[in-house]
């Protein structure tokens, strides 16, 4: 089995937004690792409508071209972390819009989560778990929370990787996401070779 492909989802889009520098420091992790393959997918180059479709993505092809090359880019990979903005205790209208966009390419699936805002984007991240459920996701335990302290001290200059709190849950996190990657892909490759297998 090849290596498993982790998304790593930047979901704000704001000029000002703070995502890059956890996006930034959770890739290096990644990389550093040896046994997963980590790309990033920024909802700014993937500028999709409000939803509109006809019917939902679950049922049928979307209208939209750009729609239809999000769910690609999503159909290719093996797992996602998302950054989760806090916006009045829930997540960023761009992140949900773009869960909304694709379906069965995000089945069977692992999700992370890396929040941060007054609590750590804990409300968001709640949030986002339940919409992951629903998505036929799987949903990790562990996420990365950067409290209001830390975000304000990060965003003055300091480094994520000077928080050894956060650097410990990134890595957790990141093990968690690998883990259900493999596994999630075996039985993906399983279940496609056993259709093949039945249709022949």
């Amino acid at each position: 089995m090849s290596k498993p492909k982790i998304g790593v989802v930047v979901g704000s889009t704001r000029a000002t937004r703070f995502a890059d520098k956890p996006v930034e420091w959770f890739v290096s992790l990644a990389k550093a690792r040896g046994d997963v393959e980590v790309e990033v997918i920024d909802l700014r180059d993937y500028p999709l409508p409000f939803f509109d479709e006809a019917v939902s993505p679950a049922w049928g092809p979307s209208q939209s071209q750009v729609a239809r090359k999000f769910q690609e880019k999503v159909a290719s990979l093996d797992g996602f972390v998302f950054t989760a903005a806090e916006y009045n205790h829930g997540p960023t209208a761009v992140l949900k819009n773009a869960l909304d966009y694709a379906y069965n390419e995000w089945n069977k699936k692992p999700a992370g989560f890396i929040g941060y805002g007054g609590v750590g984007g804990a409300r968001a991240v709640e949030q986002l778990r339940m919409h992951a459920v629903e998505l036929q996701m799987a949903p990790t335990k562990t996420a990365v929370h950067i409290v209001w302290g830390d975000f304000l001290a990060i965003r003055e200059g300091k480094k994520i990787e000077e928080f050894e709190h956060i650097n410990q849950a990134g890595k957790a996190l990141l093990d968690e996401t690998v883990w259900w990657a493999k596994a999630l892909k075996a039985a993906r490759e399983a279940d496609a070779a056993a259709a093949a297998t039945k249709a022949a």
